[in-house]
C-alpha cells in the first residue's frame, strides 16, 4: 500500500483525534489561554487506561470470547445486552460499562452488531443518568448542589425509565438469526483471566473512590512484567480525552454571566454537550447557575446526539471501528449519529413535558 494511502486511512479512522487537537490548538491561540488540565480529569484519564488494559487482558486471556458464546446461546441476544448494560451502568459508570461490553459485543458471530453497540452506548447513557454516581457528570451535580440522593433519583427516573422501556421494544425488533447453526470454538481460558478478574475488581473500586488512584499502578505493574501485549491499547483515545478537557477549560471562557432560566440552562447544556461533551459542560454551567435539575436533565439529555456528547460513546465509537472485523465506519458513525439525535430530540420533548407539568 502506497505511504499516502496509509496517511489517508490513519486520518480518517483517527478524525476525532485530529478535531479535538485542532480545537485545543485553535481556542488556545484564539483565547491567547494556555489550557489547564485538574488533578481530578487526569486521574479520570489514569483510570481509563487501567480499564483499557484490564479488558485488552481480558480479552487476550479468552474469557470475554467465552462469555460471548454463552450470550449467542438462546434467544433475545439484543436485548440481553442491551438491558445488562443499562443496569451494569447505574453500577459501575456508563464508561466502564462500555469498555467491557463492547468487546464482548464485538465477539459475537451475530448480525447488526453496529446497531446492537449504537443501543448499548445510548442504554449505558440512559441507565447511568439514574445513579448520583453512574457517570461524571451526575456525581459532579450530587456533591456541587449537595442533593439528598432520594430527590436526585425521583427528578431524573423519568428520562432513564422511558428510555429503559424504548430501548428494549427497540432491541425485541432487531433480528439477528444468522439462519445457519454457528460452529463453536474450543475456548481455553487461561490462568491469566483470574489475575484480570482480580485486577478489573481492584479498579472499579478504584473508579468509585473506595480505594485510593494509586491502586491502579498494580494493574501496570502486572503488564509491563508479565504480559506487555495487553498494553497495546487504543492511545489515540485517551489522547482525545485528554485534548477535550482542556478544550473545555478554553471554552469557559466565554460564559462570563449567571443563568438562572431553567429552560435556557437546560437547553444550553444539552446543545453544548454536542460540542464539548457532557462531562465538561456540566463543569462549565455549574458555575453559572443554581438550577441543578435543569443543568441535571440538559447535561445527561447531551449524552446522547453525536459522538462528542458523551465520553461513552467515544468509547464505543472507538472500540467498534479499531476492530479487526469491522469494515463499515462510514456507516457505522450515520447509523450512530441518526439513533443518537433521535433520542436527543426525544429527551429535549420529554423535558418541555415534564417541565410543562410541573
Amino acid at each position: 500500500m502506497k505511504p499516502e494511502r496509509i496517511w489517508l486511512d490513519f486520518i480518517l479512522k483517527e478524525w476525532l483525534l485530529f478535531a479535538s487537537c485542532t480545537g485545543l490548538i485553535f481556542t488556545s491561540l484564539y483565547f491567547r489561554h494556555l489550557p489547564s488540565w485538574s488533578i481530578s480529569e487526569l486521574e479520570v484519564l489514569f483510570i481509563l487506561f487501567t480499564l483499557f488494559v484490564v479488558v485488552k487482558g481480558l480479552e487476550n486471556s479468552g474469557l470475554i470470547l467465552k462469555v460471548s458464546q454463552g450470550i449467542e446461546e438462546g434467544k433475545f441476544i439484543p436485548l440481553k445486552l442491551v438491558v445488562t448494560t443499562f443496569f451494569l451502568s447505574m453500577v459501575v459508570t456508563n464508561d466502564i460499562a462500555l469498555i467491557v461490553m463492547v468487546p464482548l459485543t464485538l465477539m459475537l458471530r451475530t448480525k447488526r452488531k453496529d446497531v446492537i453497540i449504537i443501543l448499548e452506548a445510548l442504554s449505558a447513557n440512559a441507565g447511568s443518568s439514574l445513579m448520583p454516581f453512574g457517570n461524571p457528570q451526575n456525581l459532579f451535580i450530587y456533591w456541587y448542589y449537595g442533593i439528598k440522593p432520594e430527590k436526585f433519583i425521583i427528578t431524573i427516573a423519568p428520562f432513564s425509565l422511558l428510555f429503559l422501556i424504548l430501548f428494549v421494544l427497540i432491541s425485541l425488533a432487531i433480528k439477528t438469526d444468522t439462519g445457519q447453526k454457528i460452529s463453536r470454538i474450543m475456548v481455553k481460558i487461561s490462568f491469566t483471566s483470574y489475575i484480570y478478574g482480580i485486577l478489573f475488581v481492584i479498579v472499579i473500586l478504584t473508579a468509585l473512590r473506595v480505594l485510593p488512584i494509586a491502586a491502579g499502578f498494580l494493574v501496570i505493574i502486572y503488564a509491563f512484567i508479565f504480559d506487555r501485549k495487553s498494553l497495546r491499547i487504543d492511545y489515540a483515545l485517551l489522547f482525545c480525552f485528554f485534548c477535550f478537557f482542556g478544550l473545555a477549560t478554553n471554552m469557559k471562557i466565554l460564559l462570563s454571566s449567571t443563568l438562572e432560566s431553567s429552560r435556557h440552562v437546560f437547553l444550553f447544556s444539552a446543545i453544548s454537550s454536542q460540542f464539548m461533551s457532557n462531562v465538561p459542560a456540566t463543569l462549565l454551567f455549574a458555575k453559572f447557575t443554581t438550577q441543578w435539575r435543569a443543568l441535571l436533565w440538559g447535561v445527561n439529555v447531551g449524552g446522547f446526539g453525536n459522538l462528542v456528547g458523551s465520553l461513552a460513546n467515544l468509547i464505543a465509537y472507538k472500540l467498534y471501528i479499531t476492530h479487526k472485523e469491522t469494515n463499515n465506519n462510514g456507516l457505522f458513525t450515520i447509523k450512530f449519529l441518526i439513533f443518537g439525535y433521535a433520542m436527543f430530540l426525544l429527551g429535549i420533548g420529554l423535558y418541555w413535558v415534564i417541565e410543562a407539568s410541573l
